[in-house]
């Protein structure tokens, strides 16, 4: 039998073709995320990643036999009945719509305790503990919520480029988002960054990253703060999840965690602060890994 994991994202889809042991193949497309993009460039990029990974691993659409999907926001309907129909008319066989969280520590934990946070586009706390209690911390959009995501991180880079403009007169992050934005002047800048419908703020992240290893204080101030911001929300899910149970672990999933060593360190430093003995995962948990793992397990379970 043929199954299908796929991690359906804010900024990238990523899927994983594989019999009942081995990965045969894997597939890679932009956002699709339905929300942000819409019907159909979120339809184009579950089909670009799907043909890539059959092609890899020469199989045909029709011949996958179970499907197992982890999107954010999977608990909505209109974000759930959509992608199951679109992914109905690409593959066959039986399709399943989760959050990314679950696909998530399926990948880190099996069906175990512990608890991950995602740092990606958007940001969350899910864990579960030995009695199968679960509990989500975070991750309720972008303009309330997910502090240290992707999103939050670009907006912030903004807020500290102008307020560092603002005391100084100059600000070299300001000149790199003028720059990759293609603006003249700080009004143009705010005129962008108060549309409606904002930027996609996510989309300077690795500007962030690049300004960061260049040594520049702001940004380095905000991949620090948010490596706190996303321990955050970890503590909080230990709180709820562990009040007397042994130290869990976490690990840590998503582009923010991925690429910055600085976000990671103080992640783990803040943590640590609070709880000294938590065990953090040196390797990111892969949740297309953990959606290839539950279609398998759905179909022999």
């Amino acid at each position: 039998m043929i199954f299908l994991g796929l991690d359906g994202g804010g900024s990238k889809t990523r899927c994983l073709i594989g019999d009942g042991r081995s990965i045969l193949g894997s597939g890679k497309a932009g956002p699709s995320n339905v929300i942000r993009v819409g019907e159909a460039q979120t339809r184009e990029a579950l089909n670009s990643a799907i043909q890539q990974a059959c092609a890899e691993a020469q199989v045909s659409p029709s011949q996958i036999y179970r499907t197992c999907v982890g999107l954010a926001g999977a608990a909505r309907p209109e974000i759930s009945s959509v992608v199951q129909r679109l992914l109905s008319e690409i593959v066959s066989g039986e399709v399943e719509v989760v959050g990314d969280t679950i696909t998530t520590l399926a990948s880190a934990f099996g069906s175990g305790p512990g608890v991950i946070v995602i740092g990606g586009t958007g940001s969350i706390a899910y864990g579960r503990n030995a009695a199968g209690q679960t509990a989500r911390v975070g991750g309720w959009g972008f303009a309330i919520s997910d502090e240290g995501s992707g999103y939050w991180i670009g907006r912030s880079a903004v807020t500290a480029a102008i307020r560092n403009f603002d005391e100084t007169g100059i600000s070299p992050l300001l000149e790199r988002i003028l720059k990759i934005w293609s603006l003249e002047s700080l009004e143009e800048l705010v005129v962008v960054a108060n549309a409606t419908p904002p930027p996609d703020f996510a989309t300077l992240v690795p500007l962030v990253l690049a300004a960061a290893e260049a040594g520049d204080a702001s940004a380095c101030s905000v991949l620090r703060l948010a490596g706190t911001e996303l321990a955050r929300v970890a503590k909080i899910a230990i709180g709820r999840l562990f009040p007397e149970e042994p130290m869990p672990q976490v690990a840590m999933s998503g582009g923010v965690f991925q690429n910055s060593a600085l976000v990671r360190e103080h992640f783990s430093r803040s943590l640590r602060e609070e709880y000294p003995d938590v065990r953090i995962g040196e390797i990111l948990a892969d949740p297309v890994r953990g959606a290839l793992a539950m279609a398998r397990k759905r179909s022999s379970g």
